[in-house]
C-alpha cells in the first residue's frame, strides 16, 4: 500500500478519503516539524502533503526514493525545489484561487484595525483605562475617500481593490504586468512604483516573492510615502525589511502598518513588537474554516489523482509531463 505523509493536521474529512486506499501518516503535534523529524517521517512516502513552512529541498527529495507527488497546501511554492522535483519526475501541486477572497477580507481587516486603532482600543478598555469619551482619545485616520495602492495586482490584489468601491476610494496599483481587466472593471489606475509610494494613503502588498519584490520596501521607500500612510502586507514577509519598517514607524516616517507575514517567519523583528502603531497577526490570511477545509480538500485530491496514475489538477511544474512518470 502506498504511503502518504502529511506534515500537519488538516481540517475537514478529506484525509479520511486517503485512508481508504493508502497508508496515511500525519504529524500529530500543533507545531512545525523539525528538519530531522521531516526527513525521518517522509522516508518511503509516495506522496507528501506539505505546508508553506516545510522545506522540501534537494536533500529531502533525494531521501524519498518513492516520491511521486508533493502536494503543497498553500498557493506559494517557494518552499519547494521545483526544478529538482521536475528533474526527478515528481509532481508538484498547490491550492490556487481558493484563498483569494478570504485573504482580501483579512487585508481589509488590517486596514481598518490600523487606521482606527482597534487593537489599542481593545487593550485600553480591558486595562480599565476607559473613563469616558474624550475628543482626543485614540484618534485614527479616515479610510473613506482615500487612495488605495496595491503592490501586486494578481488575484488577491484585485480582490482587495474590488472591496475599495464601498469606501469610495481611488485605486492605483503597480505590478509586473498590467491588469487590463482590473483597470476596466474596478477603474484601477496603473502607476510606476515611485508614484505608488507617493500617492497611496493605504498601500497593500499582495505580491508573490521573486527577485524583484524581495526587500522591495525599506527605509528609502518609506521616506517616499506619506507620513499619514498605512502599509499592509498579506503577500510575503520577505518583501519588507522589518528592521527598517520598525525605524520608520517609531520615527513617524509613516503612520502605521499591519502585517500578517514576516521576513523571517515565525520570528518577528523585536523592534516591531514594541510599537503600538502596528497590528501583528500570525499568518491568518487563509484562516477561515471554509477556506482551510477547501485547501485541504484540494491538496488531498491532487494526491489521489497523482497516485492513481492521473495528472493532478493544480500542477505547478507542467514540464514534468514531458518525462516518464513513476508508476
Amino acid at each position: 500500500m502506498k504511503k502518504v505523509f502529511i506534515t500537519a493536521n488538516l481540517p475537514g474529512k478529506s484525509v479520511d478519503l486517503l485512508r481508504r486506499d493508502f497508508h496515511v501518516e500525519v504529524f500529530p503535534e500543533e507545531r512545525p516539524m523539525t528538519r530531522t523529524e521531516l526527513l525521518k517521517s517522509a522516508n518511503n512516502a509516495h506522496a507528501i502533503i506539505t505546508m508553506l513552512f516545510d522545506k522540501v529541498d534537494r536533500i529531502l527529495i533525494e531521501s524519498c526514493q518513492k516520491l511521486c507527488v508533493i502536494s503543497n497546501c498553500a498557493v506559494g511554492t517557494e518552499n519547494i525545489d521545483i526544478p529538482y522535483a521536475t528533474e526527478k519526475r515528481i509532481f508538484v501541486t498547490n491550492t490556487p484561487g481558493v484563498l483569494t477572497e478570504t485573504t482580501a477580507d483579512l487585508a481589509w481587516a488590517l486596514i481598518l484595525s490600523v487606521s482606527r486603532r482597534l487593537v489599542e482600543g481593545d487593550s485600553f478598555l480591558r486595562d480599565g483605562k476607559f473613563i469616558g469619551w474624550r475628543p482626543l482619545l485614540l484618534l485614527g485616520v479616515n479610510v473613506y475617500g482615500k487612495t488605495l495602492g496595491i503592490y501586486g495586482m494578481g488575484r488577491i490584489g484585485t480582490a482587495v481593490a474590488r472591496r475599495a468601491k464601498g469606501f469610495d476610494m481611488q485605486v492605483i496599483y503597480h505590478s509586473r504586468r498590467r491588469n487590463k481587466d482590473g483597470e476596466r472593471k474596478i477603474r484601477a489606475k496603473y502607476v510606476d512604483f515611485p508614484n505608488l509610494l507617493k500617492e497611496s494613503d493605504f498601500l497593500v502588498i499582495t505580491a508573490p516573492l521573486n527577485d524583484e519584490s524581495r526587500g522591495r520596501f525599506g527605509i528609502e521607500e518609506f521616506r517616499k510615502m506619506k507620513r499619514t500612510s498605512v502599509l499592509v502586507n498579506v503577500g510575503r514577509g520577505q518583501i519588507i525589511k522589518e528592521k527598517e519598517l520598525a525605524f520608520a514607524l517609531k520615527e513617524g516616517i509613516i503612520w502605521g502598518a499591519g502585517l500578517d507575514v514576516y521576513e523571517r517567519e515565525p520570528h518577528v523583528e523585536e523592534g516591531l513588537l514594541e510599537l503600538k502603531n502596528i497590528v501583528l497577526i500570525p499568518h491568518l490570511g487563509s484562516a477561515t474554516q471554509e477556506t482551510r477545509t477547501r485547501m485541504a480538500d484540494i491538496a488531498v485530491e491532487n494526491v489521489i489523482l497523482a497516485l492513481s496514475g492521473n495528472i493532478p489538477k493544480n500542477l505547478v511544474n507542467p514540464k514534468v509531463l514531458g518525462e516518464n512518470k513513476k508508476s
